[in-house]
């Protein structure tokens, strides 16, 4: 399938190239219209912070697509004279004492939507392209990259490693849950219930235990016996973490709940978060226990103490159109990003003193949808637009 799609991307680029050179019938405005809303809607570049010249636009456009010469010179010209600099979009940042330093790689396949790094047992990167149907390995150390296909239906949403180096992968779009084997590339597959497992999460006590956000469901993988155990909950269920004494904790993206779950009788209590507008996404947790969730909806962040139920909630700095996404507690320090804002900004709360930090992401046209602490205490990102993944290395 993507060998066909590869050869239809060829001929079509061919094509314009062809019209771009030789009459006067083509038209930037009509290609933008048909080769972007390939993989994405047109209304993002509205909402773009968009470039006010073509080169700027040239090397986001080559992040996301290969295009002949002549037409990416077109598409360029028409994308800065339409969309220019918006600095409305500019996310509020907020200087600090914190020193951090990002580095980012750009993925082999462009178009596959990079997303949800992780870090295996032996300082590998991994990520999933959704889009694409892969996923993918970074040694960090020499910049090598390798990706590895998956079944062309799956679509992966997210990625695992488990104690032994293989990788989970959550079949977004063929209902499975899958495993890679990195040493062969064998995968062994394993069908749900529910039509979209989402986000996964491994248990000390060895399961798997996921998410499927629009079939409302959970779910439980035994990886020995292959035994799949799944049950209904409330609406969009989404990120989930493993709490210190060893419950699950799930944030909801359809109503205003974080959910706690019994490893062994998958048995689920709720905690109402204040305002019923609130949609959460991802959630961590730090050394006492509390669970740590972004506020999307609200542009908020908020700390839910699992004991007394009760919640306390900060503004994030860039408003309530910040719209925070990802979430991970390094060291009892909050990390996450404003998706609403261009750049994309990523964020440090410190909890002790109230205090927030901010940076835009240099590549900042895409998404942090999910982040990852590392074995050395740095943290993974991405941008799921631009096809790249990221660290950022913290000099605390």
């Amino acid at each position: 399938m993507r060998a066909l799609w590869a050869t239809v991307l060829l001929v079509s680029a061919s094509a314009h190239a062809d019209l771009a050179e030789t009459t006067a019938q083509y038209s930037a405005e009509a290609d933008v219209s048909e080769t972007c809303s390939v993989c994405h809607s047109l209304r993002y570049l509205d909402r773009a912070q968009g470039y006010d010249t073509p080169d700027e636009w040239s090397r986001v456009i080559a992040s996301m697509v290969s295009l002949p010469a002549a037409r990416d010179r077109a598409i360029s010209a028409y994308l800065a004279g339409k969309y220019r600099h918006n600095p409305s979009k500019a996310p509020k940042l907020i200087a600090g004492e914190t020193n951090i330093v990002i580095d980012e790689w750009v993925t082999p396949s462009l178009g596959q939507r990079t997303r949800d790094p992780i870090e295996a047992p032996n300082g590998d990167i991994w990520w999933t392209g959704m889009w694409a149907s892969l996923v993918g390995r970074l040694d960090p150390s020499t910049g090598v990259m390798q990706e590895f296909s998956l079944p062309s239906a799956a679509r992966p949403h997210s990625i695992v490693p488990d104690r032994d180096g293989f990788i989970w992968y959550t079949g977004n779009s063929n209902a499975t849950i899958g495993r890679l084997d990195p040493t062969t590339g064998a995968i062994i597959e394993y069908p749900t219930k529910a039509r979209d497992p989402h986000t996964a999460v491994f248990h000390p006590n060895g399961n798997l235990y996921f998410t499927s956000q629009h079939s409302n469901m959970l779910g439980r993988l035994n990886p020995t016996t292959g035994e799949i155990t799944e049950i209904d909950t409330r609406r969009k269920p989404y990120g989930i973490k493993v709490g210190q004494d060893d419950d699950l904790f799930v944030a909801f993206n359809g109503t205003n709940a974080i959910g706690r779950m019994d490893p062994e009788s998958l048995a689920v209590t709720y905690y109402d978060i204040p305002d019923e507008k609130t949609r959460i996404r991802r959630l961590d947790i730090d050394s006492d226990g509390h669970v740590w969730f972004v506020n999307s909806s609200l542009g908020k962040i908020g700390k839910l103490n699992v004991e007394s139920g009760t919640v306390k909630q900060w503004d994030s700095p860039s408003g309530p159109l910040s719209h925070p996404y990802s979430m991970t507690v390094i060291n009892d320090i909050v990390w996450y990003n404003e998706s609403g804002m261009r750049p994309d900004a990523l964020v440090r709360f410190d909890p002790t003193s109230e205090r927030f930090q901010s940076w835009a992401v240099p590549s900042g046209v895409g998404i942090i949808r999910h982040t990852w602490k590392t074995q050395d205490g740095d943290l993974l990102i991405h941008q799921s637009s631009s096809n790249r993944v990221g660290r950022v290395r913290i000099a605390e």
